[in-house]
């Protein structure tokens, strides 16, 4: 619910309710985007959990559903009502289904555009981007309550950008030197810069063990704390026994992290949702952060 924009987000209990569901997604998915009506509605509507946004008014202006194998879909927003946070409540509806449901995993086709809404909420990008109905889509995956494996660069990527895009205040990352094809890849700096630009109060803390090489090599996330220097900051480890560490972890305030064995390499393991062992590995990053020096010799570089 939104004071600014007030409305209602409930499961869909009867017939009714699923006939406003489908006039919604015939607006916005036929009228506006042009999806063939008979890809819209299909079998798995008869065997989905709905749910119905609403207007103080009662007027429709949302929905969306959840198939028994946990995947999510057909999330329409009306025109006139998006960017109030209809999106966000009935995604968060939808999670709260499966969870009552008992289903741990619960994955989406997102189309491109809409990709930041699934970030935000847990999911992760896996796979290439592909067409679905004429349109440009992702497969996104979200894992409730454990982790899961980073075996690659491009899933090392995709789960970064997750990992940032949920954070709510805080992100703290633990690392060499900010390991080149990882922190510099686009993606991973979209996701920095918008949540550095967010228009909140947020902190980007970095923990280095090799400032020297970051100084020589340069990095473009010191390229884009220089320009947002208020929501990064940069301390490079001196006690011996921190020193000794060899991994690496990125880990925000809302329960996501990718924690890495050895830190030149990407592949680990992650979770979106598993706040326990987040605030395990922010209670392991706060004290070797206050024992470190702030890196004074990025000051030369402006930052």
């Amino acid at each position: 619910m939104s004071a600014a924009a007030p409305f209602r987000v409930a499961l869909v209990t009867d017939a009714g309710g699923l006939a406003a569901a489908h006039a919604v997604r015939t607006t916005v998915f036929v009228t506006e985007q042009g999806v063939p009506a008979d890809l819209e509605r299909d079998a798995l509507d008869a065997l989905s959990r709905h749910v119905l946004a609403t207007a103080t008014d009662g007027t429709p202006i949302g929905a969306g559903r959840i198939a028994p194998d946990g995947r999510i879909g057909r999330l329409a927003v009306r025109s006139d009502w998006r960017g109030r946070g209809v999106g966000e409540a009935m995604l968060r509806a939808l999670l709260d289904a499966a969870r009552n449901d008992g289903l741990r995993a619960t994955y989406l086709h997102a189309q491109l555009q809409a990709m930041g809404l699934y970030a935000r909420a847990g999911f992760v990008a896996e796979a290439a981007p592909y067409e679905e109905a004429g349109i440009a889509h992702r497969t996104m995956r979200r894992v409730a309550g454990a982790t899961f494996p980073v075996d690659d660069l491009a899933a090392a990527v995709d789960t970064t950008v997750t990992v940032i895009a949920a954070a709510r205040r805080t992100l703290s990352l633990r690392t060499r030197a900010l390991d080149p094809g990882l922190y510099d890849h686009p993606d991973v700096l979209g996701a920095l810069r918008r949540f550095a630009t967010a228009g909140r109060s947020v902190q980007i803390q970095i923990l280095l063990h090799d400032p020297a090489t970051l100084q020589r090599r340069g990095s473009a996330v010191l390229a884009l704390s220089q320009r947002l220097s208020s929501a990064f900051a940069f301390r490079a480890v001196i006690d011996p026994v921190d020193r000794e560490y060899a991994g690496a972890f990125l880990v925000n305030d809302a329960g996501g992290f990718h924690v890495r064995p050895l830190g030149y390499r990407v592949d680990g393991e992650a979770a979106t949702d598993l706040p326990g062992r987040a605030r395990q590995l922010a209670q392991q990053f706060a004290p070797v952060w206050e024992r470190s020096r702030a890196c004074s010799e990025f000051r030369a570089l402006g930052i």
